[in-house]
């Protein structure tokens, strides 16, 4: 797959225009899977976590690539459980600031698995 078909390019950068993309490349049946309950949730995002790590990601590109995807599963997902409807509420009742923290939180808890 060519560098124009992901989301973050060689230099760390993040195209949010491609967020949309790249989710509705995961197909629905995948993303129910994903989604279906926080255990699977959390190992996509180690995995993906993962991937950023091997492309030499620093922990603040991760964290504002955390940031930019939880912006569009905040606005166009529902959450499937109650511990991502929780992280929806925190997400869309935080200011820029706290939710930064929060994307640093969720990567600590992913990595700590």
């Amino acid at each position: 797959m060519s560098e124009k078909n992901h989301m973050i390019d060689r230099t760390g950068d993040v195209d949010p225009g491609k967020i949309e993309d790249v989710v509705s490349r995961i197909g629905v049946d995948k993303q129910e899977e994903i989604l279906e309950n926080f255990d699977g949730f959390k190992k996509y995002l180690r995995e993906k976590v993962d991937v950023g790590k091997k492309i030499g990601l620093s922990e603040e590109q991760l964290a504002k690539t955390t940031e930019r995807v939880a912006n569009y599963l905040a606005d166009h997902v529902n959450p499937k459980n109650r511990e991502e409807y929780l992280l929806q509420e925190l997400w869309k009742s935080g200011d820029k600031q706290q939710q930064h923290a929060l994307a640093h939180m969720l990567l600590n808890m992913v990595e700590k698995e």
